[in-house]
């Protein structure tokens, strides 16, 4: 088999006992990287730290994309509304999705008008940076509408 050393330096053909053996001496292990070549090719490194950076490499390849929360009513304030989209507009720039989620207490459930006002001015004021992931609807006491970044 061929033999390449810790550094990537190649050190040729040699049987498997003197490979062995020169990996125990570093301390290290012999790694076959190549099994369908021919000859197949070893190489010596050490395989804990291999395994960890390739976990490393993995799991940063993958983003995490969190869920964040905005909660608002159907009678909210306009300076209330505009705090609540900014937050929005902080979480959608770094990445995360935007739950909206509206509360309708009491007698407001009969003005479901109000609350798809509220969110149709949210939709329009986030439009530049989100898309409608999932359309308002209603369940129970409660709209919800989930936004996405862009």
């Amino acid at each position: 088999m061929r033999v390449i050393d810790s550094d990537g330096k190649q050190l040729g053909i040699m049987d498997i006992h003197k490979a062995r053996k020169l990996a125990s001496d570093q301390e290290l292990d012999i790694v076959e990287v190549a099994p369908n070549a021919k000859p197949p090719v070893c190489k010596i490194m050490d395989y804990g730290k291999y395994r960890y950076q390739q976990a490393k490499k993995h799991s940063s390849k993958h983003k995490t994309i969190t869920l964040k929360e905005v909660k608002v009513r159907p009678q909210i304030n306009e300076h209330d509304l505009l705090f609540k989209m900014k937050n929005a507009k902080k979480f959608l720039e770094h990445g995360n999705k935007v739950k909206v989620t509206m509360m309708f207490r009491g007698r407001e459930i009969v003005h479901r008008s109000l609350g798809q006002k509220v969110f149709d001015r949210i939709i329009n004021e986030l439009s530049d940076i989100a898309n409608v992931e999932q359309m308002a609807k209603m369940e129970g006491n409660r709209m919800i509408m989930v936004l996405a970044p862009k």
